[in-house]
């Protein structure tokens, strides 16, 4: 479809938090003006032409780590420790599912990302097949990442995988990954190794979490979960680590000469009780910032809103510095730093020849007025009930609280209200 937008208020987000008025135009999936109506308007054959009445057009959010699947354990294992929660709550439960089910609950999580304003998410579950399958059916983007551990996967299906999905749909990719060092053992992850030296690839997992991973890799191997890791040769193609919580100064170090991306969930952190990350310190070193809702399971809730008002707040709490993390630099974790992250360089912002991943914020609510700093107002007192409508690859998914994707609505809440009366 071609789209016009006018009357808009625009935040590229292209190194800069300026924002400009004028129109920006998607052609089939593609952004082909941003900027001032010409003076001579192309006779262009429009789908649609959407008067943005002064609201703001930004890229989307990337939920740059999730399981989208666990939306079947939304407020099913709460107040629990992470080892506990795990052990007892979550892994059991999980035995439990099959391919139809993370299908369904993969699209009950997508419903709840195009609320938020979210056009990526980079998601860590098994079954490939469903979750792009899930995808796919409603115009979503989805970054997979392997959860390889010594009980689910092996280095050949990962393999295959990695080959099978970074060439299944324009909204699919693949990344090589495992689920934690306390989970994996050296074997397997040497072979990971190999893979990302084999492909020159980035390699993603979860990473010193808790207090408890890190002292306990440290009596297993001597060195922290970044350093070992590092041993092994899993960074020498760059990558990531989810939570970085309880990282060194040395683990600080190896991310920045790494080029690794930390990605930051300070829900799930929070409502675990797993401590804050050295948000600060990473950004003094230059190490790329993003962030995640993790999963519904642990968080429980899958909006990007809040997840940004933790970042900065947590931050100005952990360094007793009100001036800490601002609004601005949220902003960018939240779009562009995800979008680095997760590997997504054609739709990092909004340009001339980018991919149509945006959302329309609503500043016409109290909340959003008066209009004094527009920027802070979406991170520290924006909500999901601004977003107006979330766009992605060019089709608008969302609007005016209604989706527009294959399948009703109902039926997905229908069906994951039965997978979890099942397992009961």
């Amino acid at each position: 479809m071609n789209i016009r937008f006018y009357h808009a208020r625009i935040l590229a987000l292209n190194n800069s938090t300026e924002i400009i008025t004028g129109e920006l135009w998607v052609e089939g999936n593609k952004i082909t003006h941003i900027g001032p109506a010409p003076a001579d308007l192309p006779k262009l054959s429009w789908d649609r032409e959407i008067d943005a009445k002064g609201n703001l057009l930004m890229p989307g959010f990337k939920n740059a780590h999730t399981h989208s699947a666990m939306t079947f354990l939304r407020s099913y294992a709460d107040d629990l420790p992470l080892q506990e929660w795990l052990n007892q709550q979550v892994f059991p439960m999980e035995a439990k599912l099959t391919p139809e089910d993370i299908y369904w609950l993969s699209k009950l999580a997508i419903l709840e990302y195009l609320t938020s304003g979210i056009t990526a998410n980079f998601d860590m579950y098994f079954h490939p097949e469903m979750i792009a399958k899930a995808s796919i059916e409603c115009g979503f983007r989805t970054v997979m990442v392997s959860g390889l551990n010594d009980f689910v996967s092996s280095l050949d299906e990962l393999e295959k995988d990695y080959l099978t999905y970074n060439q299944y749909h324009e909204l699919i990719r693949y990344c090589l990954g495992f689920h934690a060092e306390y989970t994996t053992s050296e074997e397997r992850l040497k072979g990971v190794a190999a893979l990302a030296e084999k492909y020159q690839a980035p390699v993603y997992s979860h990473n010193s979490e808790t207090r408890r991973e890190v002292e306990e890799c440290i009596g297993r191997h001597g060195k922290t979960p970044t350093a070992y890791l590092d041993s092994l040769g899993i960074f020498q193609y760059g990558g990531g680590g989810y939570h970085c919580v309880h990282m060194t100064n040395e683990d600080l170090d190896i991310f920045k000469q790494r080029g690794l991306s930390a990605v930051t969930n300070p829900g799930s952190n929070t409502k675990l009780a797993s401590g804050i990350a050295r948000i600060t310190d990473m950004m003094e070193r230059g190490i790329n910032l993003a962030i995640g809702t993790d999963g519904p399971a642990s968080n429980n809730c899958l909006d990007m809103f809040r997840e940004m008002f933790l970042v900065t707040g947590l931050a100005k709490l952990k360094e007793e510095n009100a001036a800490a993390v601002p609004g601005e630099r949220v902003l960018q974790m939240a779009a562009s730093g995800g979008a680095r992250a997760m590997g997504l360089a054609d739709c990092d912002c909004l340009a001339v020849g980018k991919l149509a991943d945006l959302i329309m914020i609503d500043l016409h609510q109290p909340n959003m007025q008066p209009l004094n700093h527009l920027v802070n107002n979406i991170v520290y007192s924006g909500s999901k009930q601004n977003v107006d409508l979330t766009m992605i690859n060019g089709r608008i998914l969302y609007e005016n609280h209604q989706f527009h994707i294959h399948g009703d609505p109902e039926e997905i809440y229908q069906k994951a209200n039965a997978i979890i009366e099942r397992m009961k």
